[in-house]
């Protein structure tokens, strides 16, 4: 799963800060970027681990541009990390449902130019929706 992380900028005295917007009170943080990277990955695979095993569900993901609206990141920098956390969600179950050739077609295209699959693509927007 793709999750949008902020960074603080660090500097020869301050660490690097990460921060996952959209999985409240996720942070983590690093002497390197890189380090504040490999942190944040970390947070975040137990964030969802200790969510999922609550009965809690992990929260759709708003947009970068909602998140760079956000006053309180201003500043800050913005970067996409991928966590293989969909392992706490159960096995993938495959599933036969029925759309119009043309959505289908379009599903597959905006997946596509996103970096996504039609099944990610798919379980992030129903994830969206019930949100």
């Amino acid at each position: 799963m793709r999750f949008f992380v902020a960074i603080e900028p660090g500097d020869e005295d301050h660490a690097f800060g990460v921060v996952v917007p959209d999985l409240p009170g996720c942070f983590s943080a690093g002497d390197t970027l890189d380090e504040a990277f490999e942190n944040a990955k970390e947070a975040i695979d137990l964030w969802c681990e200790t969510v999922i095993e609550d009965g809690a569900m992990i929260p759709p993901s708003k947009t970068l541009a909602e998140h760079q609206a956000d006053p309180e990141f201003a500043g800050w920098v913005w970067s996409i990390v991928e966590v293989p956390v969909e392992r706490y969600l159960g096995p993938a179950e495959k599933v036969n449902i029925t759309l119009p050739k043309l959505l289908l077609t379009r599903i597959d295209e905006y997946a596509k130019a996103h970096g996504a699959t039609r099944s990610g693509f798919l379980a992030q927007a129903a994830r969206q929706a019930m949100r």
